[in-house]
């Protein structure tokens, strides 16, 4: 399988100058840092098939008033290696975990996108992190409704047992314009070539998308929605009015399961939320770190 290889496909990385490689088990983490290392620890944790670039606008904003830690999750971008019991949400919470001991942090503010609001949430229940509050973007806590959340689970297995299928989606990426066709298609946004060209060196690569197969196929979203009445920290729930990958109705239940938690739509906004308009998200979650009283 190939690889996204660092002095290659990360030579103009976005916020290349804030990249560190951390080893901590059996995975040597590629983590950017932002910020003053004094002011509160911010976690951003982006989705499936995602890495870093996909904070490469909203970071330096949150920078401003945070210390920044965005890594790349194990299976995808540039970190290497796998946690030993696979890419379940549990695994790679503590994974995550692990990752903050090694680097001294306790983040006052959990911000996730997509599956990766769901491992923020997943922290909190079991006691891996305790930040004042957590921020969900475009957040997937909960299994798609219908046959269609039937479905999907088993054909991510499916999918993941066979070897070729992350060679077949390589194969995909590299046809021209297809990366921006499914990026527009399965989530309702809208973003500028430059993030296209990202995502599309990073699915060009067998072993991300073998990495995000992977977290799919072990991902537990029923029984996380069964802990989400335990979630016992504020949670603000940023999703867009467009979002094709997870529709808002959806979003709307699940913040109704959780205590502490409110929803804002974004009317006009997709999946990727914060990628198209990076300033108006940083200013929620700038409202909702001073409401934790940061």
């Amino acid at each position: 399988m190939s690889e996204p290889r660092w002095a290659i496909d990360g030579r103009d990385w976005p916020l290349r100058a804030h990249s560190r490689f951390v080893t901590c088990g059996r995975l040597t983490w590629h983590v950017q840092c932002l910020g003053d290392p004094a002011a509160p620890p911010l976690l951003l944790l982006h989705g499936t098939g995602a890495a870093t670039h996909s904070w490469r606008d909203l970071a330096p904003l949150l920078a401003q008033d945070h210390y920044v830690i965005a890594p790349d999750l194990p299976g995808h971008g540039f970190t290497r290696g796998r946690p030993g019991a696979g890419l379940s949400m549990a695994t790679m919470a503590r994974a995550t975990g692990d990752l903050l001991d090694v680097l001294a942090l306790e983040p006052a503010l959990i911000v996730g996108h997509s599956a990766g609001a769901a491992l923020a949430a997943r922290m909190v229940l079991d006691r891996i992190a305790s930040p004042r509050a957590v921020v969900g973007l475009g957040a997937a806590l909960t299994p798609i409704p219908g046959l269609a959340g039937v479905l999907f689970p088993q054909l991510a297995r499916v999918l993941f047992v066979n070897p070729l299928a992350p060679h077949l989606f390589a194969q995909m990426a590299r046809i021209p314009g297809e990366t921006a066709r499914f990026l527009a298609r399965s989530t309702g946004s809208t973003i500028d070539a430059a993030g296209i060209g990202f995502y599309q060196r990073l699915f060009a690569h067998s072993v991300h998308c073998d990495g995000a197969l992977s977290m799919m196929a072990d991902w537990n979203l029923a029984a996380l929605a069964r802990d989400l009445p335990r979630l016992d920290v504020p949670m603000l729930m940023v999703h867009g009015g467009k979002d094709a990958a997870i529709q808002i109705d959806q979003a709307r239940a699940a913040a109704a399961m959780i205590p502490k938690a409110r929803l804002v739509a974004l009317d006009d906004l997709g999946h990727l939320a914060h990628e198209e308009d990076p300033q108006g998200v940083a200013e929620l979650i700038r409202a909702m770190a001073e409401e934790a009283g940061q």
